[in-house]
């Protein structure tokens, strides 16, 4: 098994910062892809980014290029999502999910393990 912690949320004001991190523990050589995902209320989760553990390949929803950006710490076992310029339609859950094999892809039915998300509001 593969267990997945996010930290890092809360509340920030439009325009402001946040870095959310993903610690991965158990058998974590399991992990191919790190991706960060997103819920807001109504509506649908969406695929805001990932990462290979291997050659750290990324890849950004077009709604948060050049905003956020996606790293990895293998030896930490952590995936961090610095996120810039936060807008108030940035406000969600934020989950972190882990795919055993593939690419980096941000379609959630791919991974198969996953966090219990953390809250990410921007608001003034």
């Amino acid at each position: 098994q593969l267990q997945l912690v996010e930290s890092g949320g809360g509340l920030v004001q439009p325009g402001g910062s946040l870095r959310l991190s993903c610690v991965a523990s158990g058998f974590t050589s399991r992990y191919h892809v790190i991706g960060w995902f997103r819920q807001a209320p109504g509506k649908e989760r969406e695929g805001v980014s990932c990462v290979t553990s291997i050659d750290g390949i990324t890849d950004y929803a077009d709604s948060v290029k050049g905003r956020f950006t996606i790293s990895r710490d293998n030896a930490k076992n952590t995936v961090y999502l610095q996120m810039n310029s936060l807008k108030p339609e940035d406000t969600a859950v934020y989950y972190c999910a882990a795919r055993t094999q593939g690419s980096c892809a941000r379609v959630s039915d791919f991974y198969d393990y996953w966090g219990q998300g953390t809250q990410v509001t921007v608001s003034s």
